[in-house]
């Protein structure tokens, strides 16, 4: 079997497939992976099929990766290739497979790859070259890209199918350091395809080296690779810095040098274990119009100009798994795939390059806004308002599409629940004095389709400025009684939601404790002879008591 041993220490908790198919084998024994085995329609069947488990009311971790091994197109045509979706990242357990650790590992895992990389190391035979297609078998009516069972994403949408689960392969000409990319590839041809990259200073990096490229007058080589293990597959949307070695980061977190090859018509290098590789030349001059196609923003790109692929080979492992990856709107394997990636970088970001004091959690909100756009921040109780701050700061610059709308909170509220969030901003921020709107910021992702004016930030300060009375809900213990007694009677299967019972919030006595613990023990007529006790004149109905009995022990 093909496993890698450990290579970051004690952090590791399992071992760590370096093949696709290996990868899928493991999800199947963990019961991470469906097979599907009734003909599916590519083009308006298998995308929507998956979808399912994220649009119906699935929690996170009961969502499963979907093999099709009887894959056919709209006309009948049946494909000998199947195709899997969801198996890199649709629910945070099938990412920890991946990565070969526990999910609260996760964080850890990727920090000790980023500092201890090992290099790729080249071979000169590859798997993903078994069966290799060029010259006249790239065209005509069943030759080429058409010999792929490439999905429609969004049905009903999308101009035409579209390779998604990528690792696109560029090179800097001029200092020859390779960079992987995670971008669509909408097919045009059986020897066509068109790539959309994101442009502008904070492009991808294929975009950047087509810039070059184009300043030298020359097309651009590139190859699309699809079905890589995993832990290469995490390094695209991972956006790591333009002068780290991905792959050798990749060969960090399998705990093995990456085997790699040498393109068959371009000079590039791939994963050699890799499913399927596209190899091509995009031309540096002419666009041609791409999509529509369903983004992650949760909206349809629009048709755009976009760079044209001519694709000079194809090549693949004698019996390869094409590898799509579902979209869209979110929650979504896209989105997954950043999010417990993101999150724990962002509270590395704030706890150890800050030195944010009191930071607890760093959640990124993932239904509808992927991600990016809107993120929680969770401090510790009596954490310093100008930590609080400093920490939306730094959570709304780290990268400049992400943070748009930052929001902290404190530490009894569950930053997932957004219903929680809202809470806490309808009782623990005065807007006039705990929010802050910054200007000159880049426009988040999809904003062409709106507005183009620049974009502005929004910091919130929703934690607990002082003392509060408690949530009113009952106390843990009756809760838990209550579920043990709902068990019991065999009622319907419930999810608890944070908050599920009530807690104290600094406003609460010694008193009101054991006025609480009586009526509990249904002795209420005791608290009752002793506020009767405490009766007195001379005042306005709600007066609170401890303005008028100092030895309560509480204070505005």
């Amino acid at each position: 079997m093909n496993y890698a041993p450990s290579a970051i220490g004690d952090v590791r908790s399992t071992r760590v497939a370096v093949d696709f198919q290996e990868h899928l084998k493991n999800l199947e024994a963990r019961g991470l992976l469906t097979r599907i085995d009734h003909p599916i329609n590519k083009d308006s069947e298998l995308h929507p099929l998956v979808r399912l488990q994220f649009v119906g009311g699935i929690s996170e971790h009961e969502r499963r990766a979907f093999l099709f091994t009887n894959v056919i197109d709209g006309t009948g045509k049946h494909f000998d290739i199947p195709v899997v979706v969801g198996a890199f990242a649709a629910s945070p357990d099938i990412y920890a497979q991946g990565m070969g650790c526990h999910i609260e590992e996760i964080g850890d895992v990727w920090m000790k790859a980023i500092r201890n990389p090992i290099a790729p190391v080249a071979v000169p035979s590859a798997e993903c070259q078994e069966v290799v297609i060029t010259g006249d078998s790239l065209r005509g009516t069943s030759g080429g890209l058409k010999r792929l069972p490439v999905p429609i994403s969004t049905p009903g949408f999308d101009a035409a199918p579209y390779l998604t689960a990528t690792l696109c392969v560029t090179k800097d000409p001029e200092s020859g350091v390779q960079n992987m990319g995670t971008y669509r590839a909408g097919l045009k041809a059986a020897d066509r395809i068109a790539v959309r990259m994101v442009v502008g200073e904070n492009g991808a990096g294929g975009y950047r080296h087509w810039m070059k490229y184009k300043a030298l007058g020359k097309k651009m080589p590139i190859a699309i690779v699809i079905g890589v293990p995993p832990v290469v597959m995490f390094t695209g949307p991972q956006k790591l810095p333009i002068d780290v070695d991905e792959m050798a980061v990749a060969g960090a977190l399998a705990g093995q040098p990456i085997p790699i090859a040498a393109c068959k018509t371009v000079d590039l290098q791939v994963p050699a274990n890799a499913e399927i590789v596209v190899e091509g030349l995009i031309d540096t001059e002419l666009l041609e119009p791409e999509a529509p196609f369903g983004e992650s923003n949760g909206y349809v790109a629009l048709e755009a100009f976009n760079m044209v692929m001519e694709v000079t080979a194809i090549t693949h492992k004698r019996s390869p798994v094409f590898a799509s990856i579902i979209s869209q709107v979110t929650p979504s394997e896209s989105s997954m795939i950043k999010k417990v990636a993101y999150e724990p970088l962002w509270l590395n970001h704030l706890k150890e390059r800050l030195a944010v004091r009191g930071v607890r959690r760093v959640v990124m909100h993932e239904p509808l806004t992927n991600l990016r756009p809107v993120i929680f921040v969770q401090y510790a109780a009596g954490t310093p308002r100008t930590e609080v701050w400093r920490g939306l700061e730094g959570a709304a610059t780290l990268m400049a599409d992400c943070g748009k709308i930052c929001i902290a909170v404190s530490e009894d509220i569950e930053p997932t629940n957004a219903d929680a969030v809202f809470w806490s901003l309808a009782y623990r921020c005065n807007p006039v004095e705990d929010v802050h709107v910054s200007p000159y910021r880049g426009n988040v992702q999809g904003s062409q389709y709106g507005s183009r004016a620049a974009d502005s930030t929004l910091l919130i300060d929703a934690t607990i400025k002082g003392a509060m009375p408690p949530l009113a809900l009952p106390r843990k213990e009756f809760m838990d009684r209550a579920q043990a007694l709902w068990a019991e009677l065999k009622l319907p299967p419930i999810a608890l939601k944070t908050p599920w019972h009530g807690y104290t919030l600094g406003k609460w006595t010694e008193n009101w404790e054991l006025f609480a613990q009586r009526a509990a023990r249904s002795e209420w007529e005791n608290n009752g002879q002793a506020t009767k006790q405490r009766q007195r004149g001379g005042l306005t109905p709600e007066t609170m008591v401890w303005r008028v009995e100092p030895d309560v022990g509480i204070e505005d």
